[in-house]
């Protein structure tokens, strides 16, 4: 299963606006997203490149994890990572984490998943992430990390 990680940051009028901003600027439109928990399945492949959501999927589902971070003061900055660890038969484990700098992402990304891995009964392999962030300059804005499944199908009849 390929598994699609993008990234995108925006700003708005509202913290909402910010955060459709983002999904835009990520690619990631038009669908309703439904969040899941942080577990890589076994034969995924995560890839990272810019998602385009096409014009027939208006509306469908999409399975996601995501980091998301808002920043609405001149001054401050919003930072979203998600981390991610996998075995040699592609399942694995993501983490999101958000914060104020780069740095403190990284650090809680890398501490989050160390600590995850130590639990486990079976070997993962190392630890990756993809960070983004945007200083805030006056409008509300937002950071936004995205893993994206497969299309989760129509909707039932």
């Amino acid at each position: 299963m390929k598994i699609v990680l993008s990234a995108g940051t925006g700003t708005g009028p509202t913290g909402i606006s910010a955060f459709d901003a983002a999904l835009m600027n990520a690619g990631v439109t038009h669908w309703n997203l439904l969040h899941l928990s942080s577990v890589v399945p076994p034969a995924s492949e995560i890839v990272e490149e810019k998602v385009e959501t096409p014009p027939e999927e208006f509306g469908q589902r999409r399975y996601v994890v995501m980091a998301h971070q808002y920043a609405f003061e001149a001054g401050q900055a919003a930072w979203a990572g998600l981390g991610w660890c996998q075995d040699d038969t592609g399942k694995g484990l993501f983490v999101e984490i958000t914060g104020a700098s780069e740095g403190q992402v990284a650090e809680d990304i890398r501490l989050t998943l160390d600590s995850m891995k130590a639990r486990r009964s079976f070997p993962l392999g190392p630890n990756r992430h993809r960070i983004t962030g945007i200083p805030c300059q006056g409008q509300p804005v937002c950071a936004l990390v995205i893993a994206v499944f497969p299309n989760a199908g129509p909707w039932p009849a």
